[in-house]
């Protein structure tokens, strides 16, 4: 993305460098003070963008090819698959034509390196907007799915998904065009900055009622064996902790890259922060680390989609 501190533009290849292995050291910043940056690789970026790629079209193959998998839920899941594999394609798209004008395999003028850097950066921006709307989205969809089970499908209909979708993809190209046309602007970094930090809050309320709500439940039929306090406790535990990993994973990966613009609004020429602004390329990847998780939350828990998955694999279509 066009921002302060992108190390991953391809104009930049134009005047190439050797590029670092992976490894933890200290650099120095424009003050000449000494800071820690997390050196990540071109071979780094290419392998962590091409197993989320493959692992996110998987996802989106399992649930195109079984009919059972076609319903508000699992469109919500296949869009977020698709904005996951769009975020680890373009960057794998980014770094694989870096790495050939590196080699000197590929010769383009610097307006044609332009054109196509503004086109992964869309690219790149409205993935990860759609992205962490469908986040929300599942979010919200599990909530009435509890609170308003009798009243889900009446509520939560393919039509109703269908049209959040298309709206939730229109938006989210809108946004990150204007984002990337004015990416100088400090209302634009704010903006992001707050439409992050909402998804944050939204889905920590939603998923934090939906375990009170889950705890309660299981304090109820607890009761009626007459075994309150093991029950109970054992599964609010449980609860507990996997809304700790589902959260603590989205603001784990998600968050450095948003703390990133926001010190570019707050501290855009402190060394300190000059520092954080080095190790871009690590939050970017953290992004990627994140589309290789989301499957693995949101998708593979289900055995009838692990089941279609071992179809796929085996080519039984």
């Amino acid at each position: 993305m066009a921002v302060q501190g992108s190390q991953r533009r391809l104009l930049g290849s134009l005047n190439s460098t050797p590029t670092a292995i992976p490894q933890l050291g200290l650099a120095a910043n424009q003050t000449g003070a000494r800071c820690l940056e997390v050196s990540i690789s071109d071979g780094l970026f290419l392998s962590l963008g091409l197993v989320s790629l493959v692992e996110n079209a998987l996802v989106v193959a399992t649930i195109a090819k079984n009919r059972n998998l076609h319903s508000p839920m699992y469109c919500f899941i296949c869009c977020l698959a698709l904005s996951d594999l769009l975020v680890s394609g373009s960057n794998v798209l980014e770094t694989a034509v870096i790495l050939l004008l590196e080699a000197g395999a590929l010769v383009a003028r610097a307006a044609v390196l332009q054109q196509l850097d503004n086109v992964i950066d869309v690219i790149t921006c409205s993935s990860m907007l759609s992205s962490l709307c469908f986040l929300g989205a599942i979010a919200v969809d599990r909530y009435i799915s509890i609170f308003y089970a009798l009243r889900y499908h009446s509520i939560v209909t393919l039509p109703r998904a269908r049209r959040a979708v298309a709206a939730i993809w229109v938006a989210s190209v809108v946004f990150s065009t204007l984002f990337i046309a004015y990416y100088d602007h400090v209302a634009v970094l704010l903006c992001l900055v707050v439409f992050f930090l909402a998804m944050l809050v939204l889905m920590a309320v939603l998923y934090v009622h939906m375990l009170a709500r889950a705890c309660q439940h299981a304090q109820g039929i607890a009761r009626l064996h007459k075994r309150q306090r093991p029950v109970h406790q054992g599964f609010g535990l449980k609860g507990a902790v996997t809304l700790t990993i589902l959260l603590g994973i989205f603001f784990l990966c998600w968050g450095p890259f948003f703390l990133h613009l926001t010190l570019i609004v707050l501290c855009p020429e402190h060394p300190t922060c000059g520092c954080i602004f080095k190790n871009f390329n690590l939050f970017l990847a953290l992004i990627i680390c994140n589309a290789i998780i989301d499957p693995l939350i949101h998708a593979f828990h289900s055995q009838e989609l692990r089941r279609t998955l071992k179809e796929v694999l085996t080519c039984s279509w």
